[in-house]
C-alpha cells in the first residue's frame, strides 16, 4: 500500500512516516522548508520528499494522510478531495494503525512533553521492555522520533492542538490511552483557542476515555491542573511534586542530582546530564507512569542517570572563541524563563546572551507580550529577531528589561551584532520552535571566522 503524507516535515508527521514505514506501507511525502532534525531523519530512512505541494505523486497513492496544518485551499488537498483519494488524519492513522491493542502511554502538557515521553520510553527501554514511541523530537539515546516494536508497550506525545481541517478534535483524544500523564496547563495555540478555559476542557475529554484501570500522572503543584482533574476522573491519579505522592529534594542548585522520594519514603538519588528544576520535575512524572506500568523504581532512576536528552533541548550547537552556542525550542514565556534558569544555574558565573524567535501563532498574536520581557529578565543581554508578520511592538514589550534588549529585522545585523558583543567564556542560548533561518550555523561560523 502506497501512503503519502502531506506535511511530512513536522515532528509529529515525520514520526508518522517512520512507524508507516517500519508497518511495510511504502511512504512519500511532501511539505515546505523542512529542517533539521527531521530532515535528516527523513532522509536516513529513505523516505522521499518533494517540496511543496504543487502535486501528488504518480500514480496516485492508495492513502493520503494530511497533517493539521493544511487546509482547503492547498492544492494537494484540493487534488485529493477532487480525485476522491482516501484521506486520513495523522492522530487517527495512528490511533487504528498503531496504538489498537497496545498499553498507551501518552503525554501530555503545554511544557515538556517531548522530554517526558523521551524520558518514559528511555525508562522502559532499560527495564527492557522494548517500548514503540512516537516523540515530537529526537531523543538522543534513541536517534529516532518514532520506533516500532513488537512490545505491548507504545509511548506517545500527547498534543492537544487540534487533529486536521476535517476533524477539531484535540490530537490527543484518538490515542485512548491506559496512562496519560498531566504535565502541566497554560494558555497557548492562540490560533485555536479562544482561552484557557477551552484548553482545560479539552484536557477533560482526555480524562473520559482513560480506563477506571489506568492512571493519571498529575503535576501536584499546577492549579490548572488541579481544576481538570476536580471537573472528573473515573481513574486513579497519582501525583508528582507534591507530598502524597513522587517528590524531590535537590541536591545541587541547577538540578544535576536530586534525591526522590515516594510519599515521603526515600527511594533514591539521581546524578544525570539535564539541568533544571523543571526537568527534574518531568523525571518525576516519568518516573510515576513507568513504575505503573511494571519498572522497579531503583530501575527507573538508574536509567534516568543514562538519559542523554533531547535535540533541541538546551542542546549544545557548537562553540567558537570559547563560545558556547546552544539550540532550545522554548517558545512559550514559561518555558524561556525555565531554560534559562536552568542555564544560568549551571554556567553562573559566565555571561547568558539570549536569542529568541518569536515565531510560534500565540506568541505573533502577541498573546504573550506582556510577560516576554519577564520571562527573559535573568539573560545578560537578550537579542530578538521580529518576524515580518509580527503583530505587535516587540521593542514597547521590552522596554522593562531597561536596555538589555534589542529588537532585529534581519537575521544578518543580529548576527553581526553578537559577533560583536560576545566575548569568550559567554554562553549563547537561541531559542525558537523553528529553523530560524539557519541561524545557529551561520552565527557559530560567523564567530570563527572573527577570531
Amino acid at each position: 500500500m502506497r501512503i503519502h503524507i502531506l506535511g511530512i516535515g513536522g515532528t509529529f508527521m515525520g514520526g508518522l512516516a517512520l512507524l508507516a514505514r517500519a508497518s511495510g506501507f511504502d511512504v512519500t511525502g511532501s511539505d515546505r522548508g523542512v529542517y533539521p532534525p527531521m530532515s535528516d531523519q527523513l532522509q536516513a530512512s529513505g523516505i522521499m520528499v518533494t517540496e511543496g505541494y504543487d502535486t501528488l505523486p504518480t500514480p496516485a497513492p492508495d492513502l493520503v494522510v494530511i497533517g493539521n496544518a493544511l487546509s482547503r485551499g492547498n492544492p494537494a488537498v484540493e487534488e485529493v478531495l477532487n480525485a476522491g483519494i482516501p484521506y486520513v488524519s495523522g492522530p487517527q492513522w495512528l490511533a487504528e494503525q498503531v496504538l489498537r491493542d497496545r498499553f498507551v502511554i501518552a503525554v501530555a502538557g503545554t511544557h515538556g512533553k517531548t522530554t517526558v515521553t523521551s524520558l518514559v520510553a528511555w525508562i522502559l527501554e532499560q527495564a527492557l521492555l522494548e517500548p514503540g514511541f512516537l516523540i515530537g523530537g529526537v531523543p538522543q539515546n534513541f536517534g529516532v522520533s518514532a520506533r516500532l516494536t513488537a512490545s505491548r508497550f507504545f509511548v506517545v506525545e500527547a498534543d492537544e492542538y487540534d487533529t486536521a481541517f476535517f476533524d477539531k478534535r484535540a490530537k490527543f483524544v484518538h490515542y485512548r490511552p491506559r496512562v496519560v500523564i498531566l504535565n502541566n496547563l497554560e494558555y497557548d495555540h492562540a490560533d485555536i483557542y479562544p482561552d484557557l478555559a477551552s484548553i482545560s476542557r479539552q484536557f477533560q475529554h482526555l480524562l473520559r476515555i482513560v480506563p477506571g484501570t489506568g492512571l493519571v500522572v498529575a503535576n501536584g503543584a499546577d492549579p490548572a491542573i488541579a481544576e481538570v482533574i476536580a471537573a472528573g476522573v473515573w481513574t486513579p491519579v497519582e501525583y508528582f511534586s507534591r507530598p502524597d505522592g513522587w517528590e524531590a529534594r535537590l541536591l545541587t542548585p541547577d538540578g544535576s542530582a536530586f534525591e526522590v522520594s515516594l510519599r515521603g519514603h526515600k527511594i533514591g538519588r539521581v546524578q544525570w546530564s539535564l539541568v533544571g528544576r523543571h526537568n527534574v520535575a518531568n523525571a518525576l512524572a516519568a518516573v510515576s507512569a513507568a513504575h505503573f506500568a511494571g519498572v522497579p523504581a531503583e530501575i527507573a532512576l538508574q536509567a534516568l542517570a543514562t538519559f542523554r536528552g533531547v535535540k533541541r533541548r538546551l542542546e549544545v550547537y557548537g562553540k567558537a572563541r570559547d563560545i558556547t552556542i546552544y539550540d532550545d525550542f522554548a517558545h512559550h514565556p514559561t518555558a524561556i524563563q525555565a531554560t534559562l534558569e536552568a542555564l544560568k544555574a549551571q554556567v553562573a558565573p559566565a555571561r547568558v546572551l539570549a536569542v529568541l524567535e518569536p515565531r510560534s501563532n500565540t506568541m505573533r498574536q502577541g498573546v504573550h507580550r506582556d510577560t516576554l520581557g519577564p520571562a527573559l529578565a535573568l539573560a545578560d543581554a537578550t537579542y530578538v529577531y521580529a518576524p515580518p508578520d509580527i503583530g505587535w511592538d516587540v521593542e514597547t514589550a521590552l522596554a522593562g528589561l531597561h536596555g538589555r534588549a534589542r529588537v532585529y529585522h534581519s537575521h544578518e545585523a543580529l548576527i553581526a551584532d553578537m559577533v560583536a558583543d560576545a566575548r569568550p567564556g559567554d554562553h549563547i542560548l537561541i531559542m525558537s520552535n523553528g529553523g530560524f533561518a539557519g541561524l545557529h550555523g551561520r552565527l557559530l561560523a560567523a564567530l570563527a571566522t572573527s577570531a
